[in-house]
């Protein structure tokens, strides 16, 4: 686990080779933990938690950011008091191949199916 501090806060992070594929894929089974995820990968910077609006309690809110930060989906970081997130891009390719882009191309394709 690699710490990660901001403010004295410390966020801990799962090493590269502690990354396991099925909490990965746990963690974007969820439709709100993919939707963060799906977010995440078209922006073009990290993201404060406080820009999604899920239609979720915070605290729900919550867990869904701990789910994907403890799987090693997202990495998470204080900047100032807003706690900011990046998807572990790079680390996810490196150990699953082709995964996190075949997951947001079949989201998207959902998407456009559904009309969601």
């Amino acid at each position: 686990m690699t710490r990660e501090t901001g403010g004295g806060r410390v966020l801990e992070h799962p090493e590269p080779a502690a990354i396991r594929l099925e909490g990965v894929l746990h963690a974007l089974a969820d439709p709100m933990r993919l939707r963060v995820v799906c977010e995440l990968a078209s922006a073009e910077s990290e993201l404060s938690c406080s820009y999604f609006d899920l239609p979720v309690t915070k605290s729900t809110t919550t867990h869904h950011f701990r789910v994907l930060r403890e799987s090693g989906v997202i990495r998470q970081f204080y900047r100032g008091t807003a706690k900011l997130n990046a998807l572990r891009r790079d680390d996810l390719a490196a150990l699953f191949p082709g995964l996190l882009d075949a997951v947001l191309e079949a989201a998207g394709k959902e998407e456009a199916r559904l009309g969601v």
